[in-house]
């Protein structure tokens, strides 16, 4: 038979010092081990008999439990007991969060090369017959501004979007051309960023742009101090979103010189929100040498 254990709590008489019978069915095995818990001093007193549970009949001697109520001392040692175990978790969760805004936990990003970057297969967004070309079509002649969009329905994009298309008349004196990829294409996302973004976007659907390595950024973010800074800042600014699409990859902006002047700028962006410095990207574009006469746009 499996080892059965049943308590049934029995009131005394008040003129008792005892303040509970534990009428229990224990195997020798349970039987052993009850006067281990802390909480109870017990004193095993011996029954014999048959007892039914249900349609059962139990063989054996029960064992009746007599358990005095706890001692001062028991009763103190429980509360340290309580308060060591609530003192070692707020340890553990306080330790959690200081570790989770640091970078020790955050995939290593790995710097693109030009030849990586020349060879992504991207795709225009019309939906009639698009078209699908390789990247370094966009920099080959003037060099470009390409932002990587982690997710085109997140306000902190949009606002690191806008910034970006606040340079767009600095960069068109300098004949550089800006660009946005997303990694995907759901309902009409793209069409409700671009009156944030000035340049034209395109498709990268193996998500190339946000590198060698993708990095995510998982549930951990939302404990982060800087993506929270990061969030009172765009809100602040009258930016909105939604939860539409993939946004635990991470993005970032590129400033490509043309032809094989190279990657003169890679922000990668470590946490949401992480966005360049428009100021950098400025300077960047200003050490673009255009290669040839003006291509046409894509």
């Amino acid at each position: 038979m499996p080892e059965v254990m049943m308590f049934a709590f029995l009131p005394i008489l008040p003129h008792y010092k005892h303040r509970f019978l534990f009428l229990s069915f224990l195997t020798p095995t349970f039987s052993h081990l009850l006067p281990l818990f802390p909480i109870f001093s017990c004193f095993p007193v011996y029954a014999s008999g048959q007892y039914l549970l249900g349609d059962t009949v139990l063989q054996g001697a029960p064992r009746l439990v007599l358990c005095t109520e706890m001692s001062f001392l028991d009763l103190n040692f429980f509360s340290m007991s309580m308060w060591s175990l609530g003192a070692g978790a707020l340890g553990a969760a306080a330790l959690s969060l200081i570790l989770a805004n640091t970078d020790l936990f955050l995939t290593k990003s790995v710097d693109a090369t030009l030849e990586f970057l020349e060879e992504i297969q991207l795709k225009t967004l019309d939906n009639e017959s698009p078209k699908t070309f390789k990247a370094r079509e966009l920099w080959e002649h003037r060099g470009a501004v390409i932002m990587a969009v982690r997710r085109p329905g997140c306000f902190l994009c949009r606002e690191e979007a806008a910034d970006l298309s606040a340079l767009k008349p600095q960069l068109d004196l300098l004949g550089v051309p800006l660009y946005a990829v997303v990694k995907e294409k759901i309902g009409s996302e793209v069409e409700n960023f671009q009156p944030y973004f000035k340049g034209k976007i395109f498709l990268d659907e193996r998500k190339k742009f946000y590198g060698p390595q993708k990095r995510k950024m998982m549930f951990m973010g939302f404990v982060r101090l800087g993506v929270w800074q990061n969030f009172f800042r765009a809100r602040s600014k009258g930016f909105s979103g939604n939860l539409e699409g993939e946004g635990f990859v991470l993005g970032g902006v590129y400033v490509i010189g043309p032809g094989k002047q190279g990657i003169l700028l890679e922000h990668r962006e470590k946490e949401f929100g992480d966005k360049v410095n428009p100021a950098s990207v400025l300077e960047a574009a200003k050490k673009i040498k255009p290669h040839t006469s003006t291509s046409e746009g894509k």
